[in-house]
């Protein structure tokens, strides 16, 4: 009897020891996971949700299996919402650790300053990531920078972020502005950051621009700025040729050589720093600038030196063969 309880005994430990083996090597041992694969945890998913997801796309064997380990054998703490990224040979306790501790994958669509409405919808209806359609939003509404995504998030989403971006920013900044700035509402502000941000691409000009066209504003001078011409002709696209004396003659909400003060609305999406620029502009007399031939301006006070540096701009120009 002694020897038959002792088999019986013996047996029942090599039982749950193949049980416990089987348990483990189940949660220690290869998923089924093949080759490297994006994986997504919506938001507000639970445990058990994930298992079935999991389950649905291949990646585990059963997901009654994987939760009763995870429960058993696997880490209490929260999985995390977004995109992973799992790979080859990855276990069961690797995708769940992976789940709740590893690096979300982060997407980003970038919005470069002074891009226009127009090609911001270009830009975000490009990206096969996302989905659904968005119509081209308000100029001015988008502040330029660059925003995380995930994966099949819906584009309208996405612009809504960037469209907050912008109110937020402006709500800040707005409070902050010196008495030298001649914007007297915000929307002001945001148009006359669009001129500043399309005429020139030097940062460190911004604040004289912004000084120079705020001048003009106060004495009742034509802005005459290049980029309210093309405006109303390809809401911000590129012209992709010289403008015509008609367009420069032409009479519209826009075309600053045709009107005092400001345009009626923005003419692109201005980044912040050009904001900052216009609500803090530089002390200037200047009224005048004119390209000086390294990608910047050379800004004057009076007619006379305005024209002096037009004659040397023309005369760099007929140098290097552009006239």
């Amino acid at each position: 009897m002694k020897k038959l309880l002792a088999a019986v005994v013996a047996l029942g430990i090599l039982a749950v020891a193949a049980v416990g083996g089987w348990f483990a090597l189940g949660w220690y041992g290869g998923a089924e996971i093949d080759e490297e694969t994006a994986f997504i945890v919506p938001s507000g998913a639970t445990l058990t949700s994930v298992a079935g997801k999991l389950e649905e796309e291949g990646l585990i064997g059963s997901a009654n299996g994987f939760l009763l380990r995870a429960k058993v054998l696997g880490s209490s703490d929260p999985i995390k919402a977004g995109e992973f990224l799992l790979t080859p040979g990855m276990s069961n306790a690797g995708v769940l650790d992976h789940l709740q501790h590893g690096e979300v994958i982060r997407r980003f669509v970038t919005i470069p300053e002074g891009t226009p409405s127009a090609i911001v919808h270009d830009i975000l209806m490009a990206e096969p990531l996302l989905e659904g359609d968005i119509p081209v939003p308000e100029e001015g509404s988008v502040l330029p920078e660059s925003y995380d995504f995930e994966r099949g998030e819906e584009r309208v989403a996405v612009l809504a972020r960037m469209q907050r971006a912008m109110d937020e920013a402006i709500a800040e900044l707005w409070p902050r502005r010196t008495d030298r700035t001649v914007a007297k509402t915000p929307e002001e502000a945001v148009t006359l950051a669009s001129i500043v941000e399309k005429e020139t691409g030097v940062p460190e000009e911004r604040r004289m621009v912004a000084g120079l066209y705020s001048n003009r504003i106060r004495q009742g001078i034509f802005l005459q700025a290049d980029p309210t011409i093309i405006y109303p002709i390809t809401r911000g696209r590129p012209l992709g040729r010289r403008i015509r004396q008609s367009e420069i003659a032409d009479i519209n909400d826009y075309n600053t050589y045709q009107m005092a003060g400001l345009p009626a609305g923005p003419i692109t999406n201005p980044g912040r720093a050009s904001i900052e620029a216009v609500l803090n502009p530089a002390e200037t007399d200047a009224i005048f600038m004119v390209a000086d031939g390294s990608g910047g301006h050379e800004f004057n006070d009076t007619l006379q030196e305005h024209n002096e540096a037009v004659e040397r701009w023309f005369a760099l120009r007929r140098e290097r063969g552009e006239m």
